[in-house]
């Protein structure tokens, strides 16, 4: 027996099934005026159904299942009626395969994307840094010194990073960093470039794929459908960039935060290795075959781009 199930045989299975209900259980059931819950909440609830558990004990009961009712995060619904027909081929790439043919040695997959809007805010007063039973601290004043874009591109096969930063974002940065990644090593042999993309303006895939096709013959735009970023690699590295770079944030001007991006791609780099990718078309076409009922029911007008 575990930790996690010291204590619950005292309880009936039916109670500790209909504790677990509670959790799971829409917060505004039965009136209550919550956007959330907790395992107080739960548990008082649970009191009011006559079932009598301690906090600690309704706490391991949650904990075996790993239920949290206090932890949310976002999620967008893919609407589009095509979208396991516009994501597929990405998929495919990343497994090496394009049209139904495998990849060669000369054929380059790339990631591209970009994070806008980011500033370079410097605190008033100076961070604290961590020390025993004392997390760090940063000041919650700060001053802006602007902001700028960083755009990047990530070959798939080993996880390397090309990455500029412009002013602002824009098909002229976007288009001068792509030539520019296009001229580095892991570029230079490629015979055909494979660029996965959003739908960003800067690569809008009404617009993007002939300007690109007309600068650079070499590449070939595959665009995500919307609402797809969690599909897009680079994404994976951005994650880390924010979080490991860039927060706190305490950059004294523009060049500071330009110095850190690059500094940080460079030491990316030296560690490099591909994301370890194991979604597939398949699985994407099961989870969207679970999504259909809600899917079909939330609109009568497909979502378009």
């Amino acid at each position: 027996m575990n930790r996690g199930q010291v204590g619950l045989g005292l309880f009936p299975p039916e109670q500790v099934a209909a504790a677990k209900a509670q959790a799971c259980a829409r917060p505004q059931e039965n009136g209550r005026p919550l956007a959330r819950l907790s395992v107080r909440d739960v548990l008082d609830r649970c009191h009011d159904e006559g079932i009598f558990f301690s906090y600690s004990t309704l706490w391991r009961i949650l904990d075996q299942d790993a239920i949290r009712p206090w932890f949310w995060r976002p999620w967008i619904f893919p609407r589009d009626p095509y979208f396991l027909e516009k994501a597929s081929p990405v998929l495919d790439l990343y497994a090496r395969q394009w049209q139904g043919s495998p990849l060669n040695k000369h054929d380059l997959v790339l990631c591209g994307d970009e994070m806008t809007g980011l500033q370079a805010l410097s605190r008033i007063h100076p961070c604290q840094l961590p020390g025993p039973r004392t997390s760090g601290r940063y000041e919650f004043e700060y001053q802006r010194h602007g902001s700028l874009a960083y755009i990047a591109f990530m070959d798939v096969a080993t996880g390397h990073v090309y990455g500029e930063t412009a002013p602002k974002n824009g098909s002229a940065p976007f288009d001068a960093c792509l030539e520019n990644c296009l001229e580095q090593p892991m570029c230079r042999d490629a015979k055909r470039v494979f660029l996965i993309l959003d739908n960003g303006c800067a690569h809008h895939p009404h617009t993007s794929p002939r300007r690109l096709r007309e600068k650079f013959p070499q590449v070939v735009a595959v665009h995500l459908p919307v609402h797809a970023s969690w599909l897009n690699q680079i994404e994976l590295y951005f994650s880390i960039v924010h979080r490991k770079a860039l927060h706190p944030a305490d950059f004294a001007d523009l060049d500071a935060l330009t110095a850190r991006l690059l500094a940080f791609q460079r030491y990316h780099n030296e560690r490099s290795h591909p994301f370890r990718w194991n979604y597939s078309r398949a699985d994407l076409a099961r989870h969207l075959a679970r999504l259909r009922p809600e899917w079909q029911a939330g609109s009568d007008r497909p979502f378009t781009d």
